[in-house]
């Protein structure tokens, strides 16, 4: 790595909420030359509602964007039997958290569109699919991408998700598979569900045997007419994975309703019901892939992973947003405290990841130990 004054190259691999957030927190550094490559044609968001909580409201705050994220705010969250809808249990937020850190259910596209109006023009760069990383031994890292362009930056930050390329090429004896659960998601209006009873105005969880059913609004009334006002339905089912044959997709693909009621026809009525106001051609299904724990979330000491790609945990708490922005805010700063970027030697970049590493290595560690002691993801909402 060179030691003149050039400006220190960062590509993001990625656009989620955590390259994003990445990008935000990076920009503000001096001596920054930023890009960030995302492979789809356009950015838009897979899914349907993300949680924000207390972390991810003061990561949002830090980012300057919290005030342009609106959402659903869960004053009480109701977990029900699924199969009869006795009542379970009403859980509400500390009534010492301050209101503003309260959680909110948001439409994914809300979030994303909150943290691309900080993001500096120019920077993002679409239709850029990584087929392959260099570890180039006079300094930097050679990118090359499927449409035959190429690119040398002194750190590359792989954001690009669970099944992160970024990962593959860096760790290649890691490996991810399916983990059993699938997940059907979708946003209907919320005036087609609002006659059904007990179900249209709060956060709730139908837990069943083999899965649940999970319902919320998304929307801030301040902000949205109840004709435009959205509903989240977030559906899980658990096979054993041992014996599953059916391909399975990480991503969003289209399901009949067929395929997703057929899950559920034990479950009480008010499930059903809502389950079939969803229009057919609506559901995206969704499999969950999960991996071993990287022992390392750097390599090369000029490539890190930040967000599902360092942690390959299948949404074990609710709160992915949350853990990638925070990444990405806490490289910022250790880039900032080593002065990597105005001092631009491998030393000094060494020593920023190193510190990144002793951070988050240890905090992903501890989550790991109680997902696999047996937390769910509805214990974290």
């Amino acid at each position: 790595m060179s030691k003149n004054s050039r400006p220190f190259r960062i590509a993001i691999v990625g656009c989620g909420p955590g390259g994003l957030g990445a990008a935000i927190a990076l920009s503000a550094l001096p001596n920054i030359e930023l890009v960030a490559y995302e492979k789809a044609h356009e950015l838009q968001e897979i899914g349907a509602g993300i949680r924000i909580g207390y972390n991810c409201w003061k990561v949002l705050e830090l980012l300057g964007v919290a005030g342009d994220v609106k959402g659903h705010l869960k004053s009480e969250v109701i977990h029900r039997n699924g199969l009869n809808g006795t009542l379970l249990k009403r859980t509400s937020p500390s009534p010492l958290l301050p209101l503003k850190y309260h959680p909110r259910r948001v439409r994914r596209t809300r979030l994303q569109s909150a943290l691309l109006k900080h993001v500096p023009e120019g920077l993002i760069q679409l239709n850029k699919q990584l087929v392959s990383l260099e570890n180039l031994q006079d300094g930097g890292v050679r990118l090359l991408f499927g449409d035959g362009t190429s690119d040398i930056a002194d750190l590359v930050i792989g954001a690009d998700g669970i099944r992160s390329v970024v990962r593959e090429h860096a760790f290649p004896d890691h490996k991810i598979k399916f983990t059993g659960t699938t997940i059907w998601r979708v946003l209907i209006p919320k005036s087609s569900i609002s006659h059904i009873p007990d179900v249209s105005e709060s956060t709730s969880w139908w837990h069943g045997p083999r899965g649940h059913a999970y319902f919320s609004p998304v929307d801030d009334r301040s902000e949205t007419t109840p004709e435009d006002e959205k509903f989240e339905i977030s559906v899980r089912y658990l096979v054993d994975p041992d014996t599953d044959k059916e391909r399975r997709f990480s991503w969003g693909v289209p399901a009949t309703k067929e395929r997703v009621e057929a899950h559920f026809k034990d479950y009480d009525t008010r499930v059903r019901q809502t389950l079939a106001k969803v229009p057919e051609g609506q559901w995206k299904e969704f499999a969950a892939f999960a991996g071993p724990r990287l022992r390392t979330l750097t390599k090369w000491n000029k490539l890190i992973l930040i967000g599902d790609a360092s942690h390959p945990l299948s949404g074990a708490f609710g709160s992915g947003a949350a853990f990638a922005l925070e990444d990405g805010w806490i490289l910022a700063r250790a880039l900032e405290y080593t002065n990597a970027t105005l001092r631009p030697s491998q030393q000094a970049l060494g020593e920023a990841l190193a510190i990144f590493d002793a951070l988050r290595s240890p905090y992903y560690l501890r989550i790991r130990s109680k997902a696999e002691n047996g937390k769910r993801e509805d214990q974290f909402e």
